[in-house]
């Protein structure tokens, strides 16, 4: 058996602390990653059928309750969401939108977003509705 005296180097390093300091970090990202998906919360309109538009690569515009727009989760105007959408179609012809209005918007800006849709000639649209009870 090998006796240390008091004063040599400690050579030996215990990584447990960082390693769980790591995982909850990583564990602390995913969740935040996760929420930050859900896009802008908006009370949607009820209707009775509710068809599952849910297809892969579908952006979401979403029109707030005070007409605020965005495009999945980014605030924009309406210039800035023209330019992105016909970025989004020239990539991706086959781009599908889901427009999520708020029940309580005006509507001239539900209006306005379908217009920007049709001049960036997106033909696949959308409305978001919830299901009513």
């Amino acid at each position: 058996m090998q006796v240390q005296e008091d004063n040599a180097p400690y050579d030996d390093i215990n990584v447990t602390p960082m390693l769980d300091l790591a995982y909850v970090l990583l564990v602390i990202f995913i969740i935040m990653t996760t929420a930050s998906v859900q896009g802008v919360k908006v009370d949607l309109p009820k209707t009775k059928v509710v068809d599952n538009l849910a297809k892969k690569g579908v952006k979401a515009v979403t029109i707030s309750q005070a007409g605020d727009l965005y495009l999945d989760t980014y605030p924009v105007t309406p210039e800035q969401l023209e330019q992105r959408l016909g970025e989004m179609k020239s990539a991706n012809p086959e781009q599908s939108i889901v427009v999520k209005g708020d029940a309580r918007t005006q509507y001239a800006k539900v209006m306005l977003v379908l217009e920007i849709l049709k001049k960036v000639d997106i033909t696949e649209i959308g409305l978001a509705t919830g299901r009513a009870k």
